[in-house]
């Protein structure tokens, strides 16, 4: 187990490794001690001290060589999520600047979303809302996934998958953007070790055998090179450069080589002073070895839009083997290293325009996503700006234009501006007139015609590839007459519902549903929905399926409409008093007649209730205020009064659910205050979350209402316990 003294001890030695030798760290140790305090009786799942994993998320920052107040923010990460801590006490100790990075990476644990996906997709929808003021909080974020994927191993198989594939498609390519390539090697080969656990230990072992022979002949190469700089009068380091296991395999998958094919296996670096040095050496490089025709690359005059810059050539040495070489500065080794982390501390104290245009992606994104209702489509746009490959395109000045990969003419002509692009009316690639839905290619020069009465076609939002022109498409359209987009996305909707034939006509139409699928948007009303359909915020897909879940959750209620007794009359008697039934429930009119509770509300005694006359199944009983009850009652659907039988004394399951902090003998307290009350449990469920919210499913067996309601608030007082709920309400 390690120790939280001695890895503080070393998370210092760090910081004064690159920071001035008398630098004050009083703010790190009350940072220290204000964190064990707080985690003191937490433990991780590995069994060691919780405060251990907060130490080495700051030592991912150290490493990254950044701020203190950003190493203080990693010590701190935890403690408003999963302890007693509040903002004020961190304001008043630390001050508003660390406070606000700590709030910004606070996990969200409370909220409860729809499905899996939708989690995942608002939870980085939120992540990105909170780096809109301050950058750091994603390398906090990032330094806190590297160490959870450092200790996956102490999780359960699925769970090591499923962090491992959100690793794998989220954070190591976010890493990647922000050209911090230090951490996007070391979490995509941990994520590859636990997605693909065969193929990383065959390509591990496989690797290791070749090692030997590999370093004898990097060893000869670096001699010839050494000899040759030193004749050149350049001052300059050759190092081998490893390759990780996944871009090895991503090339092995790729191009459907054998690894004895794959000949960046061997690698060199050299790093230089200075730019013209780093040209020198890429002449003597090709003239000492020859060149493979296609693998030059230029990264210096053309720099990745993370930053980073490198001269790249692949040549054929001796023995026939083929070597990959780097040409770089010092200080572009560095932001190849750490990205954006490297950049940070020249933001401190200085007005540097040059650092804001290299963050400006971000900024776009953010201004981009907050146009999208919707989780889920966020998640695409995400995927797409931050994750593709880039094309790198020219003005007609020579200015450098980096697009997603499959990006068109419009996307170049809403890069420029705004009006460009929703005037274009054609483009010009290199002279040549080209259609606009034509892909660029890197190096293509780009001309956009167009004409003040030109305005967008909808079809260009399925020819865009830029979340950037999506969102100034959808712009134009919503700024267009809201009530035509009202009836366009009506129009829309009909017509889907129609040809899909998944549920009836009448139910697009029924004003509770639509007020559900309001809120599943996040929106005020149905008609907004509408309206964002109608200029292409949302898609007809999204609609309709926002509408299936909903009818999904209630079709057993709702199949029982086409089942309705179209002559009533036969099963009433002239007989109106009441009649009691086996159920507890008192039907008026009506006797030897079968009730059931409807599944979508579960009734209890106390209750206000309403029968409905099916066919098939006797009456089926609903709350009053139950959704699919007020809607059978919109549609003039047949009731019979019904009442509880006060002197009934039978039992009713009834699901509930406890969110509460994930820690050591939470349901033992749970089941012990329902034994102290004489409540029966009949079933029990517990999960965790990723961020270690315990939810607690119960199946308990109650009176009544008022029984209910006091088994609610029994566990409501469970020390720990967040939020207690009634399922299916």
């Amino acid at each position: 187990m390690l120790d939280a003294e001695q890895l503080f001890f070393s998370l210092k030695e760090k910081i004064k490794s690159y920071y001035p030798l008398d630098t004050d760290l009083e703010q790190l140790d009350r940072a220290f001690e204000f964190a064990r305090s707080y985690h003191n009786d937490q433990k991780r799942v590995s069994g060691e001290e919780y405060i251990v994993h907060p130490i080495e998320v700051a030592l991912v920052l150290a490493d990254l060589e950044l701020d203190l107040d950003t190493i203080s923010a990693g010590l701190l990460h935890d403690v408003m999520e999963d302890t007693p801590a509040t903002r004020e006490e961190l304001e008043e100790l630390f001050g508003d600047e660390i406070t606000l990075l700590v709030d910004g990476v606070t996990k969200l644990s409370r909220l409860n979303f729809k499905t899996k996906e939708e989690h995942q997709a608002e939870n980085l929808r939120k992540m990105f809302f909170a780096m809109a003021n301050d950058i750091r909080v994603i390398l906090i974020k990032l330094a806190d996934r590297t160490h959870n994927m450092r200790t996956l191993n102490y999780l359960p198989e699925r769970k090591q998958k499923e962090i491992a594939k959100e690793t794998m498609e989220i954070y190591a390519p976010l890493a990647n953007r922000l050209g911090i390539y230090k951490i996007k090697w070391e979490l995509e080969d941990l994520a590859f070790r636990y997605i693909e656990p065969e193929q990383y230990y065959y390509l591990a072992d496989r690797i290791v055998q070749k090692r030997m022979e590999r370093e004898e002949y990097i060893k000869k190469i670096k001699v010839d090179l050494r000899d040759k700089l030193k004749e050149m009068g350049i001052d300059g380091e050759i190092h081998g450069r490893p390759k990780h296991l996944y871009s090895i395999y991503s090339k092995m998958k790729k191009t459907g080589k054998d690894l004895n094919e794959i000949y960046d296996l061997i690698a060199l670096r050299i790093i230089v002073n200075n730019v013209k040095d780093c040209y020198a050496v890429l002449g003597t490089v090709h003239t000492m070895w020859k060149p493979v025709p296609g693998r030059f690359k230029d990264y210096i005059a053309v720099p990745k839009s993370n930053m980073y810059q490198s001269l790249h050539t692949t040549v054929l040495c001796p023995q026939g083997n083929l070597v990959e070489i780097q040409i770089r500065t010092w200080d572009m080794h560095k932001t190849a290293e750490y990205g954006i982390a490297a950049h940070w501390k020249y933001k401190e104290n200085t007005d540097d325009k040059k650092f804001a245009e290299k963050v400006s992606w971000f900024r776009q994104l953010l201004e981009w996503q907050q146009e999208t209702s919707d989780a889920l489509e966020f998640m695409e746009h995400l995927k797409v700006d931050l994750f593709s490959d880039e094309v790198f395109v020219f003005t007609p000045k020579g200015d450098v234009i980096d697009l997603p990969s499959g990006s068109t003419p419009i996307d170049f002509a809403y890069r420029i501006h705004t009006d460009i692009g929703n005037t274009c009316i054609g483009a010009k690639i290199s002279g040549r007139m080209v259609s606009l839905d034509y892909q660029l290619q890197t190096g293509d020069v780009v001309e956009i015609l167009t004409s003040k009465h030109a305005t967008p076609s909808r079809d260009w939002l399925n020819l865009v590839k830029s979340s950037q022109a999506k969102n100034k498409i959808k712009q134009w359209f919503k700024r267009q007459s809201r009530d035509e987009n009202i009836q366009r996305g009506r129009e829309m909707i009909e017509r889907e519902a129609k040809r899909l034939k998944i549920f009836p006509e009448k139910y697009i139409k029924d004003e509770q549903v639509q007020e559900e699928v309001a809120e599943k948007f996040n929106m005020k009303s149905y008609d907004d929905v509408l309206a964002a359909l109608g200029y292409g915020g949302i898609t007809v897909n999204q609609v309709i399926g926002k509408y299936q879940s909903i009818y999904k959750a209630n079709r057993e209620e709702l199949e029982e409409e086409e089942d309705q007794v179209e002559d009533f009359s036969k099963y009433l008697k002239e007989d109106q008093s009441l009649k009691k039934t086996k159920d507890s429930i008192s039907v008026q009119g009506l006797e030897n007649i079968a009730t059931r509770f409807a599944k979508c509300c579960h009734p209890l005694p106390g209750e206000h209730i309403v029968g409905f006359i099916t066919r098939t199944r006797g009456i089926t009983i609903h709350r009053h205020d139950c959704p699919n009850a007020q809607h059978k009652l919109k549609n003039n659907e047949r009731t019979v009064p019904v009442h509880w039988d006060e002197s009934g004394d039978n039992d009713f399951q009834v699901s509930v659910s406890v969110f509460a902090v994930d820690r050591q003998r939470i349901v033992q307290d749970i089941m012990k205050a329902l034994g102290d009350s004489k409540i029966a449990v009949t079933a029990i469920e517990a999960k965790t979350d990723k961020n270690q919210v315990a939810k607690i499913n119960l199946t308990v067996l109650i009176k009544n209402h008022s029984h209910l309601q006091f088994v609610i608030d029994k566990l409501q007082n469970i020390q720990d316990v967040l939020k207690v709920q009634r399922d299916n309400p």
